[in-house]
């Protein structure tokens, strides 16, 4: 039997990874470049979103994609759902034999984040949130996600009560996966570690998930962090692709995610076992770049074999 690994990776290439890219890729190299991604040994992977295509173009295939990808046991294959009708995408999906395994919901722990990124207040987007709790019951791994955690480009540092009680608003409707956001990069590991004690010590029946942005190269000291905190989750990219949507002009800078291939090999150094293929993962690594077209940000498939050695 397999020994089950101590981190869970979520790979999240093909939803925020792609989000920022001008360029639209077909969805059968999205779906390719998943089945790649799935035979690294992911236990969670973003596969697409359901955000209005007028927004970002870029998930206009959403179906298309899940349909082309094959489900694999115990892998969850993850849908960002912004709103209700989002949601009801991906039940329509689910009825015609292939839809998302997870779904994940969407708050900003601001105002100002809020208005500028969802178009709506707070308030507002709770109600969505609870629309889209309630619509989805439980025919979906429900996870959500407290952006800007940390600090926002709008309204500046966010108290850590803020964070807490969108945490508990979450808890509260039946939503107990939580990923805590450092949208612009901002945090540092002692925040980070007193953050991820606050809420632990709060909500200790929910399963919170790290996922950093890498604006100011401590995404991954900020892992780090997180897993001498306690967390066990980590959202990453392949190449530390990712960031905001071409078509929302805030933050200013490279604000991609947390890149896969180097945390995955300093993890397995430190003695973490990811439970990932490591020279399937580089390989993956080096597909990513042609998928693209450029060089991405992993410095770890510059080392060759001895980058996990």
């Amino acid at each position: 039997m397999a020994t089950e690994p101590d981190v869970v990776f979520c790979e999240c290439l093909a939803r925020d990874g792609l989000q920022h890219e001008a360029q639209v890729i077909p969805a059968a190299a999205k779906a390719a470049m998943l089945e790649r991604i799935a035979d690294v040994g992911f236990r969670r992977i973003e596969i697409t979103s359901f955000a209005h295509p007028k927004y970002i173009p870029q998930f206009a295939d959403a179906e298309e994609v899940l349909q082309a990808v094959r489900p694999r046991p115990g892998v969850l294959f993850k849908a960002t759902c912004p709103n209700p009708q989002a949601v009801t995408r991906a039940l329509a999906a689910r009825e015609r034999g292939r839809g998302p395994e997870e779904i994940s919901f969407l708050v900003s722990a601001s105002e100002g984040h809020t208005r500028k990124n969802l178009r709506r207040t707070r308030e507002e987007q709770w109600a969505n949130v609870a629309e889209m709790a309630r619509l989805a019951g439980d025919a979906f791994t429900t996870v959500g996600t407290i952006s800007v955690a940390y600090d926002c480009p709008f309204d500046g540092p966010v108290p850590p009560d803020s964070v807490i009680a969108d945490a508990q608003r979450f808890v509260a409707l039946g939503v107990t996966r939580i990923a805590v956001a450092d949208t612009i990069g901002s945090a540092t590991p002692p925040r980070v570690k007193e953050l991820v004690r606050l809420l632990r010590q709060a909500l200790p029946q929910a399963t919170f998930i790290a996922h950093f942005h890498d604006s100011r190269g401590t995404g991954i000291a900020n892992c780090v962090a997180a897993l001498e905190a306690g967390l066990t989750y980590f959202d990453t990219a392949i190449g530390g692709t990712g960031g905001h949507p071409a078509g929302i002009a805030y933050g200013e800078g490279f604000t991609g995610n947390v890149c896969t291939e180097d945390l995955a090999v300093l993890f397995e150094a430190m003695g973490v076992n990811t439970g990932l293929d490591m020279d399937r993962l580089l390989a993956a690594g080096r597909e990513a770049e042609r998928l693209l077209g450029r060089q991405l940000y992993a410095k770890t498939i510059r080392m060759g074999e001895t980058a996990h050695g």
